[in-house]
């Protein structure tokens, strides 16, 4: 029975559902490179191109790494983070206007909502580890 916003023909149960954490809450590689393990044992869902290389966006969710980005807002910026801050993760569109048309909306709506924006860091990324369909789909 449909009852609510819950529309049971938008919904696909899913395959599989890792969960790992440090007992004490303590930031470890160890548990990072074992998580990054486990999302090799998902291809068997078909969560992987023919390609071998093309997936479907599994991915990890990780703590938020606080001493790395207040480094990297220092050293990019100059610019000490406040006790609480936000992190944004965008992707542009490969066309430079359309980018920079982009970022200037994303740019006065975080003013005009009274936030302060720091600034944008472009992520270095590797490309040479797609297959061909997620190199044709790059945001």
């Amino acid at each position: 029975m449909k009852a609510g916003l819950y529309q049971p023909d938008e919904f696909k149960d899913n395959c599989g559902f890792g969960l790992i954490a440090h007992m004490q809450g303590e930031p470890s590689h160890t548990l990072l490179q074992t998580a990054i393990e486990a999302l090799t044992c998902m291809t068997h869902r078909g969560g992987i191109n023919a390609d071998g290389k093309t997936g479907d966006g599994c991915g990890l969710l990780i703590q938020k790494p606080d001493v790395f980005l207040r480094a990297i807002a220092q050293e990019t910026f100059g610019v000490e983070l406040p006790k609480q801050y936000a992190v944004g993760m965008v992707f542009f569109n490969q066309d430079p206007v359309k980018a920079q048309a982009a970022r200037e909306n994303m740019n006065r709506e975080i003013l005009a909502a009274g936030l302060t924006l720091v600034g944008w860091r472009k992520v270095p990324i590797d490309t040479s580890v797609l297959g061909r369909l997620a190199l044709e789909r790059l945001p």
